[in-house]
């Protein structure tokens, strides 16, 4: 490529770059995927580094950021960037609306309604389609030149888009908007952050402001900032309505945001401002209130300004998402999982448009990470429905030194012991079978269909017989008299009869069925299924240590810790003996001592199955076959239920045989299994 050709290539490269950047930024509907314009751009600077000379400030590759700078220049505003007077009721939105139709002699009024970013102004000057000046507000009348950082920011164009000679930009243009961090990239940053051991950001908004003022602009472009334009400063040609002026900005390849409306009437405000905090916890950056202008520009000169703040525009605030409180204590909360989570105790505070007394403080290592302590002052942060949190603790005001917090060593709730796995955040209450803040949901896994399967006792039967105080555990359940639950609500003679009945049936469970039933954490299916194939008695699986209980397949070390756990906890065992006093005595597994007439086999079941699919695999197993997941040119045979799918059809492309549950069943009873 001669020197000409890359002059040519570098301006298409420019041209096509910033083409991608207009539909991802200003109408929302990326062109390319991001390897494409990653490998674009990647070309662009390569020819860029090689002739050096064609490299212009507006180019799409001059977003990297250059050397730090000692400090920022100071940058007077030719027209003041002026503050916004104050709405907190529909009766202000009124009488700002009489204000204006008095001042303007009409009953009716246009408004151009816009979301209030929680984000950063600044002032945008343009020469001849290219940027020549980024401002920040300061005190209205003086600004600070931030050039260089707002050069990084994608979406804030470098070089205009032409529109024809009926949208073309004049000569000297000043536009005004919003920087603001995005939720998403600031998680992300966040998230970053902590797993490199960095600084987090405090809140998107003061993310924003933060990255503005970094002397360095390298830092500046690795943070995720964007922008919306609101307004042009006077210019002369520009559209009558202030609603056009934002679309011939749009045309021109600034971002407007999409939630602008037109709305009539002081009315018409209200209506806005109602379903935009509706929406607001869905859109993906903070707002914290809305904006009102009067349309017409020629309105708007009629109407003039007091003191610093126009009178033809008016911001309406939410109320404040964040406040200072202090955190009197932490508690703690069990789940119906059994997971301890800490709460924080405050002093009453109206935030979020409620008042707030307890916020989450997620769990112990954000406790550690924040450092939380009690009687500090902290900031409370509630956005909507989200459960209020602590986001940051004002340490500077502590008083002294008050001790960390320590995570109890024994349920709140039930007194067991609590563990922690390695690696994990969450700590857990080891009573499962009695805590009482886990009783409903224990109770129901020991009735599902794969666990003891007691049919008729549902959901809102469990919370009425807990309800009632006549369940407090499983054991209860096999203690329960017919006039007791004949005298619950929706419960006739014939139903309690039923559930009488069924839970009689389930007295005779298999040994893996009730220890998948207990709710052992990490015990499913195939793993209570091999404990009790491979240690052969509930009894030995009680007293077998951690090192035994790893030498059973599908045993690892974090599930022999928790059942060695679950079965150190003295309250879970006294329950097994409650369900045996009750009349429960499970079937020890089938063996074959014998040769096993099945070894060397490879099993695959699929679909659905009459039987719980871990017990064919049992009975398998037993009779010396291997179960995988998958069908290969070397499985013996597959089992298909009903709705079997994938795995059917590799098995008859590879010619495997395949058994239907009543063949499979035929020949467990050849070789003396009893189903």
């Amino acid at each position: 490529m001669n020197r000409s050709e890359a002059k040519q290539r570098i301006g298409d490269l420019r041209a096509e770059i910033q083409q991608h950047d207009y539909r991802y930024y200003v109408q929302d509907a990326p062109s390319v995927p991001d390897a494409e314009y990653d490998r674009l751009m990647r070309e662009l600077q390569a020819l860029e580094s090689e002739y050096p000379e064609f490299v212009t400030p507006e180019s799409p590759s001059q977003r990297v950021g250059g050397e730090p700078l000692d400090g920022f220049e100071a940058v007077r505003h030719e027209t003041p960037m002026l503050s916004l007077a104050n709405a907190f009721s529909e009766e202000e939105i009124h009488q700002f609306h009489d204000r204006v139709s008095r001042g303007l002699e009409i009953d009716h009024v246009e408004y151009v309604a816009e979301p209030k970013l929680d984000g950063v102004a600044i002032s945008l000057r343009y020469t001849d389609g290219l940027l020549q000046l980024a401002a920040t507000r300061g005190d209205g009348v003086t600004g600070e030149n931030v050039t260089s950082n707002v050069r990084t920011i994608a979406a804030i164009p470098l070089q205009l888009k032409r529109r024809g000679k009926s949208g073309a930009w004049p000569a000297a243009l000043e536009v005004r908007g919003e920087i603001y961090m995005p939720l998403a990239g600031f998680e992300a940053y966040n998230r970053r952050a902590r797993e490199e051991g960095g600084k987090e950001l405090v809140n998107p908004r003061n993310a924003a402001a933060g990255s503005l003022r970094q002397l360095d602009s390298r830092l500046t472009a690795q943070r995720p900032l964007a922008f919306y334009a609101y307004s042009i400063v006077a210019s002369e040609g520009l559209p009558e309505s202030h609603f056009d002026a934002l679309a011939l900005l749009k045309s021109w390849g600034f971002p407007v945001n999409p939630e602008i409306r037109r709305v009539r009437d002081a009315q018409g405000c209200i209506d806005y401002f109602i379903g935009m905090g509706r929406k607001r916890d869905r859109l993906p950056y903070d707002i914290d209130g809305v904006v009102f202008k009067v349309d017409s520009r020629d309105q708007q000169v009629t109407l003039g300004f007091v003191s610093r703040a126009p009178r033809w525009a008016i911001a309406r605030k939410f109320p404040a998402q964040e406040e200072i409180t202090r955190l009197i204590g932490i508690d703690v909360q069990v789940g119906r999982t059994g997971a301890i989570t800490p709460v924080a105790r405050l002093e009453p505070v109206f935030v979020g448009g409620v008042t707030v007394t307890n916020a989450t403080l997620h769990n112990f290592d954000e406790i550690r990470r924040k450092d939380v302590r009690e009687g500090d002052w902290v900031i409370v942060r509630r956005a909507g429905d989200v459960i209020p949190e602590v986001a940051r603790v004002m340490t500077e005001r502590r008083e002294g030194e008050p001790p960390e917090f320590q995570m109890p060593q024994h349920c709140p709730v039930c007194g067991s012991a609590v563990e922690r796995d390695e690696g994990e955040a969450v700590f857990r209450c080891t009573g499962g079978l009695v805590c009482g803040a886990q009783r409903i949901q224990s109770i129901l896994h020991f009735a599902s269909r794969r666990a003891m399967n007691i049919e008729g006792l549902g959901a809102k039967l469990v919370v009425q017989l807990v309800d009632a105080g006549l369940v407090n555990s499983v054991a209860d359940l096999y203690r329960l008299e017919r006039e007791q639950l004949a005298g619950l609500e929706r419960m006739g003679e014939k139903s309690a009869d039923n559930l009488l009945a069924e839970l009689e049936k389930s007295k005779t469970p298999d040994l893996d069925r009730l220890l998948f039933a207990l709710g052992v954490r990490e015990v499913g299916e195939v793993t209570a299924a091999s404990l009790a194939r491979h240690l052969g008695s509930l009894e030995k699986i009680m007293a077998a240590s951690e090192e035994e209980l790893v030498e059973v397949p599908d045993v690892g070390p974090v599930v022999a810790s928790h059942v060695r756990a679950f079965f150190n906890e003295p309250h879970n065992v006294e329950i097994i003996k409650e369900l045996e006093t009750a009349g429960l005595h499970w079937q020890a597994p089938e063996t074959n001592e014998g040769e096993q007439p099945l070894a060397g086999q490879i099993w695959v079941l699929t679909g659905a199955l009459g039987m719980p699919r871990a017990r064919a695999r049992t009975m398998l197993e037993s009779l010396g076959a291997r179960v995988t997941g998958s069908v290969s040119a070397k499985t013996t045979f597959v089992l298909a239920g009903e709705a079997a799918g994938a795995k059917l059809r590799k098995a008859e492309s590879l010619g495997v045989e395949v058994l239907d549950e009543e063949t499979f069943r035929t020949l467990l009873q050849s070789h003396g299994v009893s189903l």
